[in-house]
């Protein structure tokens, strides 16, 4: 999907100045452990699949939504494994000027749903399922920091600690 409406509208009053919005960001995995990513069209990188959060709509939903848009792939979120504040500004190409607040989940795929991805709307060129070890080149930035952040979460969660990434202070374990 292209620039969501809500921003455009706002946009429209506040130019390219800063805009701070909530995204989602989604780790599918399939029953071979693989990880569904997607070639963005706007940089050609392979990136986890991600989106913004509409007004009112709750984060799971959206990244659900996202999902299905962006590959046709059916899923239900398991955990929500982090939401962090990116202290980068990105600049696109328009000149608008994003911050966001990240809302990590883990899906998995949703039984009798569909589980063959392909390339749903313009946002994608390719999509796939990719082994950990095998990831495509080049990785999004943020995908490589989130991978990081999921497998911390994985290995946390299989050794029993599956709510702690963080410290309440803000620091990572």
């Amino acid at each position: 999907m292209p620039t969501p409406e809500f921003v455009l509208k706002l946009r429209e009053k506040i130019g390219h100045d800063l805009l701070w919005l909530h995204g989602v960001t989604a780790l599918v995995r399939n029953e071979r452990g693989q990880i569904l990513l997607g070639r963005r069209s706007d940089n050609g990188k392979w990136a986890l699949i991600c989106g913004i959060n509409e007004p009112g709509e709750q984060p799971a939903d959206t990244v659900m939504r996202e999902v299905k848009e962006e590959t046709g792939v059916d899923v239900v979120v398991t955990d929500l494994v982090s939401v962090t504040s990116d202290a980068r500004v990105i600049t696109y190409a328009n000149g608008d000027n994003t911050q966001y607040m990240d809302h990590s989940f883990l899906c998995e795929l949703k039984p009798g749903g569909n589980t063959e991805p392909f390339v749903g709307d313009e946002e994608s060129l390719e999509v796939g399922w990719f082994d950990w070890d095998d990831l495509p080149e080049p990785l999004a930035a943020s995908t490589v920091e989130r991978l990081a952040l999921f497998r911390r979460y994985l290995d946390n969660k299989a050794n029993g600690d599956a709510h702690a990434l963080f410290r309440f202070d803000g620091e990572q374990r």
